[in-house]
């Protein structure tokens, strides 16, 4: 059996219903940081320092959060996993 539902609503309402906090002030702010940080990029080696100091937990937040999209794209797409050692 299948069953389709299809919700109008906005963004907004979606948020509020599934009971999510409202983050558009902090995400205003963290926008503005980045588009200040960014006025003053000249090279790609500019850039990759001010992303290692903009993001949480610097490169090594950065090469967590490119792991787990890296698992969660080979799990999601019939990749293979490797068998965890004992």
């Amino acid at each position: 059996m299948k069953v389709t539902v299809e919700v109008d609503c906005t963004p907004e309402e979606a948020r509020r219903f599934l009971g999510l906090p409202d983050v558009s002030k902090a995400n205003d702010v963290y926008v503005d940081t980045i588009a200040k940080a960014m006025q003053g990029v000249s090279s790609v080696d500019q850039l990759h320092t001010y992303v290692k100091q903009l993001a949480p937990m610097g490169e090594i937040g950065l090469k967590l959060f490119q792991n787990f999209m890296e698992q969660g794209a080979s799990g999601g797409f019939g990749g293979t996993r490797k068998p965890a050692k004992d």
